[in-house]
């Protein structure tokens, strides 16, 4: 019966150890992350160090360049959307080869722009002008699509 209580309790204590530890490597890997947020959902701190997410955009951010009529290019996505996996790294370098900045607003982070944007799938690419919003694309789509948008909205 002892041996089931030390058994059990090693058990416990390693569970707890790991429990510790991945805690404390998540909260070193979002210490001055981008977001402004103390506590980041796991699949956003894996994106903190890939080039590919580089360029986040925060809601305030976002509404003030609305709000002043800017012009901007927003990709809103998921980290745990599949789509937006397989789509980030064909759009991200395509916008860079083509001098177009994107803003990527991470809806996993900031709910509020479902609603706020009506966005319905990730990932969304929604071009701003005016601070109106004048095309969106939706869904992953093939480079060609990106560039047309591009030349539609952007590249004029």
């Amino acid at each position: 019966m002892k041996k089931i209580i030390i058994f059990s309790a090693v058990i416990i204590g390693l569970f707890a150890a790991i429990i510790f530890v991945t805690q404390y490597q998540q909260k070193e890997a979002s210490k001055d992350n981008p977001y402004g947020k103390e506590k980041l959902h796991p699949e956003t701190t894996k994106d903190l160090k890939d080039p590919n997410y580089q360029n986040i955009i925060l809601p305030d951010e976002l509404e003030k360049k609305l709000e002043a009529g800017e012009d901007v290019t927003v990709y809103f996505y998921s980290p745990t959307c599949p789509h937006c996996k397989e789509t980030t790294p064909v759009l991200m370098p395509l916008a860079k080869e083509n001098n177009v900045e994107i803003m990527q607003y991470n809806l996993l982070e900031f709910e509020q722009g479902w609603d706020q944007y009506q966005i319905e799938y990730t990932p969304t690419l929604i071009h701003f002008e005016k601070g109106t919003e004048k095309d969106r694309l939706v869904g992953g789509q093939p480079e060609s699509e990106f560039e047309s948008f591009f030349e539609k909205n952007i590249k004029k």
